[in-house]
Protein backbone atom coordinates (compact mmCIF):
# COMPACT_ATOMS: atom_id res chain seq x y z
CA UNK A 1 0.00 0.00 0.00
CA UNK A 2 1.10 3.35 -0.53
CA UNK A 3 1.91 6.40 1.77
CA UNK A 4 -0.28 8.37 -0.02
CA UNK A 5 -3.07 5.94 0.34
CA UNK A 6 -2.45 5.16 4.15
CA UNK A 7 -2.41 9.05 4.41
CA UNK A 8 -5.66 9.36 3.03
CA UNK A 9 -7.37 7.70 5.73
CA UNK A 10 -7.44 10.59 7.60
CA UNK A 11 -8.91 12.89 5.03
CA UNK A 12 -12.35 12.00 6.59
CA UNK A 13 -11.84 12.63 9.86
CA UNK A 14 -10.65 16.28 9.14
CA UNK A 15 -13.28 16.57 6.91
CA UNK A 16 -15.40 16.58 9.53
CA UNK A 17 -14.06 18.52 11.85
CA UNK A 18 -13.76 21.46 9.10
CA UNK A 19 -17.01 20.36 8.45
CA UNK A 20 -18.44 21.19 12.22
CA UNK A 21 -16.23 24.81 11.98
CA UNK A 22 -18.15 25.69 8.96
CA UNK A 23 -21.39 24.63 10.26
CA UNK A 24 -21.02 26.69 13.73
CA UNK A 25 -19.19 29.53 11.95
CA UNK A 26 -21.30 30.68 9.04
CA UNK A 27 -24.68 28.87 9.01
CA UNK A 28 -27.75 29.42 11.91
CA UNK A 29 -26.37 26.61 13.74
CA UNK A 30 -24.38 28.21 16.33
CA UNK A 31 -23.02 27.55 19.59
CA UNK A 32 -26.16 27.18 21.77
CA UNK A 33 -26.71 24.36 19.32
CA UNK A 34 -23.76 22.70 19.46
CA UNK A 35 -23.62 22.90 23.06
CA UNK A 36 -26.47 20.03 23.25
CA UNK A 37 -24.94 18.02 21.04
CA UNK A 38 -22.04 17.87 23.32
CA UNK A 39 -23.72 16.46 25.71
CA UNK A 40 -25.36 14.31 23.87
CA UNK A 41 -21.84 12.62 22.41
CA UNK A 42 -20.43 12.77 26.42
CA UNK A 43 -23.46 10.87 28.00
CA UNK A 44 -24.67 8.46 25.46
CA UNK A 45 -22.85 8.28 22.17
CA UNK A 46 -19.10 7.59 23.13
CA UNK A 47 -19.55 5.89 26.18
CA UNK A 48 -21.64 3.23 23.84
CA UNK A 49 -18.55 3.51 20.88
CA UNK A 50 -16.02 2.87 23.64
CA UNK A 51 -18.21 -0.02 24.83
CA UNK A 52 -18.71 -1.94 21.52
CA UNK A 53 -15.39 -1.15 20.48
CA UNK A 54 -13.77 -3.05 23.93
CA UNK A 55 -16.19 -6.06 23.58
CA UNK A 56 -16.80 -6.96 20.05
CA UNK A 57 -14.48 -10.00 20.78
CA UNK A 58 -13.18 -11.48 24.44
CA UNK A 59 -9.59 -10.49 25.35
CA UNK A 60 -6.87 -13.41 25.56
CA UNK A 61 -4.57 -13.06 28.20
CA UNK A 62 -2.62 -15.70 27.73
CA UNK A 63 -1.23 -14.01 24.34
CA UNK A 64 -1.63 -10.78 25.54
CA UNK A 65 1.16 -10.24 28.27
CA UNK A 66 4.44 -8.68 25.88
CA UNK A 67 2.40 -6.61 24.15
CA UNK A 68 0.62 -5.37 27.44
CA UNK A 69 3.82 -4.85 28.97
CA UNK A 70 5.23 -2.97 25.78
CA UNK A 71 1.88 -0.48 26.13
CA UNK A 72 2.91 0.25 28.97
CA UNK A 73 5.83 1.27 28.88
CA UNK A 74 4.60 4.03 26.24
CA UNK A 75 1.20 4.65 28.56
CA UNK A 76 2.86 5.44 31.51
CA UNK A 77 5.34 7.16 29.99
CA UNK A 78 2.78 9.37 28.41
CA UNK A 79 0.93 10.24 31.19
CA UNK A 80 3.99 10.94 33.15
CA UNK A 81 5.53 13.18 30.60
CA UNK A 82 2.13 15.19 30.05
CA UNK A 83 1.61 15.67 34.32
CA UNK A 84 5.22 16.83 34.47
CA UNK A 85 5.59 19.35 31.80
CA UNK A 86 4.49 22.39 33.62
CA UNK A 87 8.16 21.51 35.19
CA UNK A 88 10.06 20.96 32.73
CA UNK A 89 13.04 23.69 31.84
CA UNK A 90 11.70 26.29 29.97
CA UNK A 91 8.13 24.85 30.47
CA UNK A 92 8.27 25.99 34.23
CA UNK A 93 5.94 29.21 35.45
CA UNK A 94 5.01 29.52 31.56
CA UNK A 95 1.95 27.14 31.40
CA UNK A 96 -1.52 27.96 32.20
CA UNK A 97 -2.47 25.09 35.09
CA UNK A 98 -6.42 25.21 33.49
CA UNK A 99 -5.27 24.43 30.46
CA UNK A 100 -2.74 22.33 31.16
CA UNK A 101 -5.32 20.01 32.80
CA UNK A 102 -7.77 20.33 30.06
CA UNK A 103 -5.31 19.71 27.47
CA UNK A 104 -2.40 17.11 29.28
CA UNK A 105 -4.42 14.47 27.44
CA UNK A 106 -3.94 15.08 24.06
CA UNK A 107 -0.31 13.86 24.87
CA UNK A 108 -1.38 10.14 25.58
CA UNK A 109 -5.08 9.01 24.50
CA UNK A 110 -5.20 7.85 21.07
CA UNK A 111 -7.87 7.60 17.90
CA UNK A 112 -9.09 4.27 18.01
CA UNK A 113 -10.98 4.32 14.76
CA UNK A 114 -7.94 5.76 12.93
CA UNK A 115 -5.68 3.03 14.48
CA UNK A 116 -8.01 0.28 13.56
CA UNK A 117 -8.16 1.17 9.87
CA UNK A 118 -4.35 1.84 9.49
CA UNK A 119 -3.87 -1.50 11.55
CA UNK A 120 -6.30 -3.26 9.19
CA UNK A 121 -4.88 -2.00 5.80
CA UNK A 122 -1.04 -2.82 7.00
CA UNK A 123 -1.70 -6.15 8.65
CA UNK A 124 -4.74 -7.69 8.15
CA UNK A 125 -7.10 -9.37 10.90
CA UNK A 126 -4.35 -10.24 12.75
CA UNK A 127 -2.89 -6.90 13.55
CA UNK A 128 -6.70 -5.88 14.17
CA UNK A 129 -6.54 -8.55 17.52
CA UNK A 130 -3.42 -7.23 18.56
CA UNK A 131 -4.91 -3.35 18.67
CA UNK A 132 -7.60 -4.46 20.38
CA UNK A 133 -5.73 -5.99 23.24
CA UNK A 134 -4.08 -2.69 23.61
CA UNK A 135 -7.44 -1.00 23.57
CA UNK A 136 -8.68 -2.96 25.58
CA UNK A 137 -6.63 -2.75 28.79
CA UNK A 138 -5.55 1.33 27.94
CA UNK A 139 -8.57 2.92 27.21
CA UNK A 140 -9.51 2.65 30.56
CA UNK A 141 -6.42 3.97 31.53
CA UNK A 142 -6.26 6.78 29.65
CA UNK A 143 -9.82 8.04 30.19
CA UNK A 144 -9.20 7.80 34.42
CA UNK A 145 -5.77 9.52 33.28
CA UNK A 146 -7.49 12.17 31.61
CA UNK A 147 -10.32 12.56 33.49
CA UNK A 148 -7.75 12.93 36.83
CA UNK A 149 -6.35 16.48 36.46
CA UNK A 150 -9.49 18.57 35.42
CA UNK A 151 -10.98 16.62 38.90
CA UNK A 152 -8.26 17.66 41.25
CA UNK A 153 -8.02 21.09 39.40
CA UNK A 154 -11.59 21.81 39.75
CA UNK A 155 -10.92 20.64 43.22
CA UNK A 156 -13.79 18.32 43.65
CA UNK A 157 -13.79 15.32 45.11
CA UNK A 158 -11.52 12.97 42.45
CA UNK A 159 -12.52 9.83 43.40
CA UNK A 160 -16.44 10.71 42.78
CA UNK A 161 -15.82 12.67 39.35
CA UNK A 162 -13.81 9.12 38.63
CA UNK A 163 -16.73 7.31 39.26
CA UNK A 164 -19.37 8.94 37.54
CA UNK A 165 -17.85 9.54 34.37
CA UNK A 166 -19.45 7.87 31.81
CA UNK A 167 -16.30 7.36 29.94
CA UNK A 168 -14.61 5.46 32.45
CA UNK A 169 -17.45 3.44 33.63
CA UNK A 170 -18.30 2.28 29.92
CA UNK A 171 -14.79 1.60 29.56
CA UNK A 172 -13.95 -0.24 32.81
CA UNK A 173 -16.99 -2.09 32.80
CA UNK A 174 -16.41 -3.03 29.02
CA UNK A 175 -13.16 -4.57 29.85
CA UNK A 176 -13.95 -6.46 32.86
CA UNK A 177 -17.32 -8.63 30.90
CA UNK A 178 -14.32 -9.25 28.14
CA UNK A 179 -12.00 -10.77 30.06
CA UNK A 180 -14.95 -13.04 31.34
CA UNK A 181 -15.64 -14.02 27.83
CA UNK A 182 -18.57 -11.59 27.17
CA UNK A 183 -19.43 -11.01 23.61
CA UNK A 184 -22.10 -8.48 22.00
CA UNK A 185 -25.32 -10.53 20.80
CA UNK A 186 -25.75 -10.68 17.19
CA UNK A 187 -28.91 -8.92 17.35
CA UNK A 188 -27.58 -5.86 19.61
CA UNK A 189 -24.30 -5.38 17.70
CA UNK A 190 -25.10 -3.91 14.56
CA UNK A 191 -27.09 -1.16 16.87
CA UNK A 192 -24.20 -0.17 19.32
CA UNK A 193 -22.13 -0.45 15.76
CA UNK A 194 -23.82 2.62 14.31
CA UNK A 195 -24.51 4.25 17.80
CA UNK A 196 -20.39 4.00 17.62
CA UNK A 197 -20.25 5.92 13.99
CA UNK A 198 -22.35 8.02 15.00
CA UNK A 199 -20.08 9.12 17.49
CA UNK A 200 -17.11 9.39 15.22
CA UNK A 201 -18.95 11.74 13.27
CA UNK A 202 -20.99 13.46 15.45
CA UNK A 203 -17.81 14.10 18.06
CA UNK A 204 -15.28 15.44 15.14
CA UNK A 205 -17.99 18.18 14.16
CA UNK A 206 -18.35 19.17 17.60
CA UNK A 207 -15.08 19.35 17.94
CA UNK A 208 -14.49 21.51 14.64
CA UNK A 209 -17.84 23.96 15.86
CA UNK A 210 -15.49 24.27 19.07
CA UNK A 211 -12.53 25.15 17.49
CA UNK A 212 -11.14 28.84 18.05
CA UNK A 213 -7.44 29.33 16.32
CA UNK A 214 -6.69 32.27 19.03
CA UNK A 215 -7.26 30.04 22.20
CA UNK A 216 -4.28 27.88 20.19
CA UNK A 217 -1.85 30.28 19.76
CA UNK A 218 -2.33 31.73 23.19
CA UNK A 219 -1.08 28.08 24.14
CA UNK A 220 1.68 27.61 21.82
CA UNK A 221 4.92 26.69 24.44
CA UNK A 222 1.74 23.56 26.00
CA UNK A 223 0.64 22.60 22.45
CA UNK A 224 4.58 22.31 21.55
CA UNK A 225 4.99 20.26 24.46
CA UNK A 226 1.96 18.53 24.53
CA UNK A 227 2.28 17.75 20.39
CA UNK A 228 6.21 16.41 20.71
CA UNK A 229 5.04 13.60 23.65
CA UNK A 230 2.44 12.28 21.26
CA UNK A 231 4.30 12.35 17.97
CA UNK A 232 7.93 12.28 19.27
CA UNK A 233 8.63 10.84 22.51
CA UNK A 234 5.99 8.07 22.26
CA UNK A 235 7.29 6.36 19.29
CA UNK A 236 10.59 6.66 20.68
CA UNK A 237 9.49 4.73 23.80
CA UNK A 238 7.89 2.20 21.63
CA UNK A 239 11.19 1.48 19.51
CA UNK A 240 12.79 0.98 23.03
CA UNK A 241 10.17 -0.87 24.52
CA UNK A 242 9.28 -3.10 21.10
CA UNK A 243 13.28 -4.42 21.17
CA UNK A 244 13.71 -4.87 24.81
CA UNK A 245 11.19 -7.27 24.82
CA UNK A 246 11.32 -8.73 21.62
CA UNK A 247 8.41 -8.80 20.02
CA UNK A 248 7.79 -10.20 16.67
CA UNK A 249 7.57 -7.54 13.36
CA UNK A 250 3.72 -7.35 13.68
CA UNK A 251 3.31 -6.69 16.99
CA UNK A 252 6.16 -3.81 17.27
CA UNK A 253 4.73 -2.98 14.07
CA UNK A 254 1.40 -2.42 16.00
CA UNK A 255 3.01 -1.16 19.25
CA UNK A 256 4.44 1.54 16.69
CA UNK A 257 0.67 2.36 15.63
CA UNK A 258 -0.28 2.85 19.12
CA UNK A 259 2.15 5.33 20.20
CA UNK A 260 1.73 7.55 17.17
CA UNK A 261 -2.02 7.92 16.74
CA UNK A 262 -3.80 11.04 16.56
CA UNK A 263 -5.61 11.81 19.55
CA UNK A 264 -8.66 10.85 21.00
CA UNK A 265 -11.79 12.47 19.13
CA UNK A 266 -13.54 12.90 22.28
CA UNK A 267 -11.00 14.55 23.91
CA UNK A 268 -12.23 17.92 23.59
CA UNK A 269 -16.07 16.65 24.57
CA UNK A 270 -14.65 15.66 27.78
CA UNK A 271 -12.57 18.95 28.34
CA UNK A 272 -15.51 21.07 27.62
CA UNK A 273 -18.19 19.00 29.42
CA UNK A 274 -15.83 18.89 32.23
CA UNK A 275 -15.78 22.89 31.93
CA UNK A 276 -12.33 23.77 30.97
CA UNK A 277 -10.67 24.98 27.39
CA UNK A 278 -12.59 23.35 25.33
CA UNK A 279 -11.64 25.48 22.34
CA UNK A 280 -7.80 24.94 22.97
CA UNK A 281 -8.60 21.53 23.25
CA UNK A 282 -10.12 20.93 20.35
Amino acid sequence: MSHLSTALLLVPDFALILLGYALCRFTALKRDVWESIDRLVYFVLFPVLLFHSIVRQPIDVGTAGPVWAAGALVAFSGIALAYSLPWWPGWRGRVDPRDHAGAAQIAFRFNSFIGLAVVDRLLGPAGVQVLALLMGLFVPLFNIAAVWPMARASGGAVGRELLRNPLIIATASALILSLLGFTLPEWLAPTTARIGAAAIAVGLMAAGAGMQWGSLMQGRRLSAGLLSIRHLALPIVAVGAAWWLQLDALQATVLMVFSALPTAGSAYVLAARMGYNGPYVA
